[in-house]
């Protein structure tokens, strides 16, 4: 999802074991400078004699993204940081979101992301976001080896709970990392630009309606009063129970914004990013996984061997789907108007 529109950086590099070079910023006077004052001066992991010439300045722009990063090399091993500045002024919440999503999808073991360092307040308001970069390149012969990853990251708090049941009664075990019995996260996440409430709820369906698909509803009532959308949803909230009857849905830890933008792979395995994570149902994960380019089948082949498809899986996709196309129309306008609405109509048939 995009983000709210930022500076624009490009790429710098600092070693202690090096001299700082005259012509450029300090790392901290960096931070300070306005967008597009950034030169681009990594060159395989080395810092450069001096500012290269010619480069346009954001020449590494990445939609709406400020991407600025940073490394600090020591002899033994390079540590390389990206940094992400914004100067919308929500940018803080959205950073303590990511920042605590990554942190509990790395906390589980099950899935690589890069690993969140430091958030910064910006002097000028605004805020960034440092964290590890990794060179990665799009998801290709990794999809497999993710579909079981991600299937074992939605089966991770099912399993801490089988696990406690069985050691319930045991005297002297070693502290476990704590099983989630609620439907929510334990702070709001943004979607694209747009926050996410996460209060903590005993019902799935009711967390979803109403943190979810109410929330972006709402906003569209706001911006458009879209009365087919209003009438349609009116119908429509009265049968979304209905699609989870007969389920047992155990809160997952999801990624939150897993399509094929959000994933890639480099030379250890495949990574996950720029997640909006909460706990919830596994299959919410799936719908954008299918929508926009979509991932490839493997990764779905081995994510079912996993975590079978159960009875309404292709009903309650759609109803997820729904979710991200409401999304979009809220970012990007009545382009997604249609698709959300058509969606609508094939839930109430």
């Amino acid at each position: 999802m995009p983000l709210a529109p930022g500076g624009i950086h490009g790429v710098a590099l600092y070693s202690p074991a090096s001299p700082w070079h005259p012509q450029y910023p300090s790392p901290s006077e960096l931070l300070r400078m306005p967008p597009c004052c950034h030169c681009l001066c990594l060159l395989q992991g080395r810092l450069l004699p001096a500012p290269p010439t010619g480069l346009a300045p954001g020449s590494d722009h990445l939609g709406c993204t400020s991407l600025l990063s940073l490394a600090e090399a020591c002899p033994q091993r390079p540590l390389r940081l990206e940094l992400r500045e914004m100067s919308w002024t929500q940018a803080r919440q959205m950073f303590e979101g990511e920042m605590a999503s990554l942190e509990a999808l790395r906390s589980t073991g099950r899935v690589r992301a890069p690993r969140p360092l430091k958030l910064i307040d910006l002097p000028g308001g605004g805020a960034a976001f440092v964290m590890e970069h990794l060179k990665m390149r799009s998801l290709s012969s990794q999809a497999s080896v993710l579909g079981d990853q991600v299937a074992d990251l939605h089966l991770y708090n099912q399993r801490l709970g089988e696990k406690l049941k069985e050691t319930a009664s045991a005297v002297g075990q070693p502290a476990e990392p704590q099983h989630v019995t609620k439907f929510g996260f334990h702070t709001g996440t943004c979607c694209g630009f747009i926050p996410q409430v996460n209060e903590w709820q005993d019902d799935w369906a009711t967390f979803f309606t109403r943190h979810r698909l109410q929330a972006q509803l709402d906003l569209i009532e706001k911006e458009y009063g879209d009365r087919e959308a209003r009438e349609l949803w009116a119908q429509l909230q009265l049968q979304v129970p209905q699609l989870f009857c007969g389920l047992d849905i155990v809160p997952a830890l999801l990624h939150g914004d897993l399509w094929s933008g959000n994933v890639a792979e480099d030379d250890v395995g495949p990574v996950v990013y720029d997640p909006a994570s909460f706990y919830g149902h596994a299959e919410f994960e799936l719908a954008i996984a299918l929508m926009f380019g979509g991932f490839p089948r493997p990764f779905f082949t081995a994510y079912h061997r996993k975590i079978p498809k159960a009875p309404g899986f292709d009903q309650r996709l759609l109803l997820y789907q729904l979710f991200n196309y409401l999304n979009h129309w809220n970012h990007f306008g009545p382009a997604y108007r249609g698709p959300s609405l058509a969606t609508m109509r094939k839930l109430l048939k």
